[in-house]
C-alpha cells in the first residue's frame, strides 16, 4: 500500500508545483482583458496606472401624471377653486391611490392643505414629495416652495427663506 501512496503523493506534488509555475503571479502586471481591463473590485497590479474616473452624469428624470391622475387633478382644481377643499383633497387622495409614489400629487395635495389653512399637513406632504422626487429638480423645487410657504404661514420665516433658497438653487424661476 505504501508503494502506491508515495508515488501518488509525489505525482500530486509535482502537478501542484507545475501549476504554480504557469499560474499568473498577482505581482506581475497582466495585459488588460479583452472585456475592458481589470474587473471592478480587483486591486490594480503594482506599476499599473490608475484609470481616469469617468465623469458621471447626474441622472435627471421628470415626473408626469398618468391620464387618470391628470383627470382627477383637473377635477380637484375645479373643486378647490369653488372653495370645496375637503372634496378636492379627497379627489387628490384618490389620485394618490393610483400613483402613490408621484411627488406631483403630494405637492397638489399639499397646496390644497395650505389653501384650507393646514400648513403643518402641507409641510409633511412637501417633505414626502422631496423624498420621492429624487432626480427631478423641478419637482424637488416645487416641493421646497410648498415647504417654504407652509413654514412662512406658521411664522417660521428664517426656515422659510432657507426652503425658498433651496428651491431656487434646484430650479431658478
Amino acid at each position: 500500500m505504501r508503494s502506491i501512496v508515495l508515488p501518488t503523493l509525489a505525482m500530486a506534488s509535482l502537478l501542484c508545483a507545475c501549476a504554480s509555475l504557469h499560474a499568473p503571479d498577482s505581482t506581475t502586471p497582466q495585459p488588460p482583458e479583452a472585456g475592458g481591463g481589470i474587473p471592478p473590485g480587483e486591486p490594480l497590479p503594482p506599476g499599473q496606472p490608475v484609470p481616469p474616473e469617468q465623469p458621471s452624469r447626474p441622472s435627471q428624470r421628470q415626473f408626469h401624471l398618468g391620464a387618470a391622475a391628470t383627470a382627477l387633478v383637473t377635477q380637484a382644481h375645479a373643486q378647490a377653486t369653488g372653495g370645496n377643499y375637503g372634496l378636492a383633497a379627497a379627489t387628490l387622495e384618490r389620485a394618490l391611490r393610483i400613483e402613490p409614489d408621484n411627488p406631483l400629487l403630494w405637492i397638489e395635495l399639499g397646496q390644497v392643505r395650505l389653501s384650507e389653512g393646514n400648513p403643518s399637513q402641507a409641510d409633511g406632504m412637501g417633505r414626502k414629495a422631496v423624498a420621492l422626487a429624487t432626480g427631478d429638480p423641478q419637482a424637488q423645487a416645487a416641493a421646497w416652495r410648498l415647504i417654504g410657504e407652509s413654514l412662512r404661514q406658521r411664522g417660521r420665516n428664517e426656515e422659510a427663506v432657507d426652503a425658498f433658497r433651496r428651491a431656487e438653487t434646484l430650479a431658478p424661476h
